[in-house]
């Protein structure tokens, strides 16, 4: 056997883990690695010419972070009267970020050869977004690439001009 694709096939049998939460109707994730923790919607202080989708920053522990609500951003419409918004603080290249989501569903555990492709349809998710598409049972997961989608360049303008 090819000793290069045994190493491929071990890649593509570890575990990957992904924090699984919604956003309006549809189920998204991220890379698990990537979260720092959950927390419930704090109170933020808006930041003059933001774009919609900064909510402004807050203070966790002292430490300042930028909160962006990834609804607004993606153009998906939130859940009305929703008591499981929360907050994902993430680890964006050192950087620490607010996501405000409508509820955290749960942790995902599957291998890469599980992720298909994104499918070439017209979809509410620009596609340069999406690592790619986790299959359950019974519906799909979006694996959602946040640096991309928050475009890291706009998210370290806000922290500066909050400094």
């Amino acid at each position: 056997m090819n000793q290069n694709l045994s190493i491929v096939d071990e890649e593509n049998s570890e575990l990957q883990r992904f924090l699984e939460f919604s956003l309006g109707d549809e189920e998204y994730a991220i890379p698990l690695l990537s979260v720092r923790e959950v927390i419930s919607v704090p109170e933020t202080t808006p930041i003059p010419k933001a774009p919609s989708h900064f909510l402004g920053i807050m203070n966790l522990r002292g430490q300042v972070i930028s909160v962006v609500d990834m609804r607004t951003k993606l153009k998906i419409k939130a859940k009305e009267n929703n008591s499981e918004e929360s907050v994902i603080i993430v680890d964006l290249d050192g950087m620490n970020l607010g996501i405000v989501v409508d509820s955290i569903n749960k942790v995902l555990a599957f291998t890469l050869k599980d992720i298909n492709e994104v499918p070439e349809i017209e979809t509410q998710v620009n596609a340069e977004y999406i690592y790619g598409v986790y299959r359950k049972e019974d519906s799909l997961t979006v694996l959602l690439n946040v640096a991309k989608v928050l475009d890291i360049k706009d998210v370290n303008a806000m922290a500066k001009r909050a400094a």
